[in-house]
C-alpha cells in the first residue's frame, strides 16, 4: 500500500457489520431470517409488494441511522491521500458515501437503499419521500409521473446487475496496482471474479476477512480479522512511515 498509486477496494458485508448491519450469510443474516423476493414475484404479486413495503417501513429508519465505522473512515483517508482509485462495494447501505468518499468513486454493484425507481421508465424517488407516502397509508405505491410499479433500488434475486456499474468495476480492476478486498466472502459472482482480473493485470491482492475465502491462496497478503481495526491500523502505520519519510 505504501508504494501504491491506485488502490481499488472491494468491500462486502463484513465492513458494515461493525456498524450494526447484519450480513447475508452469517448466523442471523438476512438469508436466514428473511424470505427475500425474486424480481418476477415482486412484479407479478401485489401481496409480495405489500409485504416488502411493510418490512421496509419498519426497517429503513434503523438502516438509515447507521454510521460509518473505522473501516469506512480508513478508506476515506486513502482517498484523501490520493491513492484510492475507487471502492467497488457489494453493500447497499451507503456508508462509504456517508464516511465522505466521493460518490462517483463508489461503485455499488447491488444498488442502494437510498433511492427507488419506477419499473417502466426508471423515474427516481428518494427513500424518504416514498417512506412519507407509506406512513400516510399507501401499501403499493406507484410512480407519480407515469403510474408504474415502484421498486427498490437494490438488486433482487433474478435481477441483472447494473451493467454500467459492473463495466466500471471491471475497468477499475484492470487499472489498479493493489486490490484490497475487505469483508467479502468472495463467493458471489461477478464480484468474486474482480480480484482475479486485478491479479491478471499485475495488481497485488490483499484480503482482509474474518473467515476464509476461495482466493486466500492467491492473496499476496492475507489478514484474518475485523475490517475496522485492521484498516485503521494500516492507516496509522502509513502515517508513521509518512512522518519518518518527511524527517528524512
Amino acid at each position: 500500500i505504501r508504494g501504491a498509486s491506485s488502490i481499488a477496494a472491494l468491500t462486502g458485508a463484513g465492513i458494515s457489520t461493525e456498524s450494526g448491519i447484519p450480513d447475508y450469510r452469517g448466523p442471523g443474516g438476512l438469508w436466514e431470517t428473511r424470505d427475500l423476493p425474486t424480481i418476477s414475484d415482486y412484479l407479478e404479486n401485489i401481496e409480495t409488494r405489500r409485504s416488502y413495503w411493510q418490512r421496509r417501513l419498519a426497517d429503513y429508519p434503523g438502516l438509515a441511522a447507521r454510521e460509518p465505522n473505522a473501516g469506512h473512515r480508513a478508506l476515506m483517508t486513502l482517498e484523501e491521500r490520493g491513492i484510492l482509485l475507487a471502492i467497488i462495494t457489494q453493500n447497499i447501505d451507503g456508508l462509504h458515501q456517508k464516511a465522505g468518499n466521493t460518490p462517483a468513486r463508489v461503485l455499488e454493484l447491488h444498488g442502494n437503499v437510498r433511492e427507488l425507481r419506477c419499473v417502466d421508465n426508471g423515474h427516481i424517488w428518494t427513500a424518504e419521500y416514498v417512506r412519507d407516502r407509506l406512513v400516510a397509508g399507501e401499501d403499493d405505491p406507484r410512480c407519480e409521473i407515469c403510474g408504474s410499479i415502484l421498486r427498490t433500488g437494490t438488486v433482487l434475486f433474478g435481477d441483472p446487475l447494473p451493467q454500467q456499474t459492473l463495466q466500471a468495476a471491471v475497468r477499475v480492476s484492470q487499472l489498479c496496482d493493489v486490490m484490497l478486498v475487505v469483508g467479502s466472502s468472495l463467493v458471489v459472482n461477478p464480484a468474486a471474479r474482480l480480484p482475479r482480473i486485478a491479479r491478471e493485470h499485475g495488481a497485488s491482492l490483499i484480503v482482509i476477512n474474518r473467515t476464509p475465502t476461495p482466493l486466500d491462496a492467491e492473496a499476496d497478503v492475507l489478514i484474518e480479522g475485523e475490517a475496522g481495526p485492521t484498516l485503521a491500523s494500516i492507516v496509522t502505520r502509513l502515517d508513521a512511515v509518512r512522518s519518518e519519510d518527511q524527517r528524512l
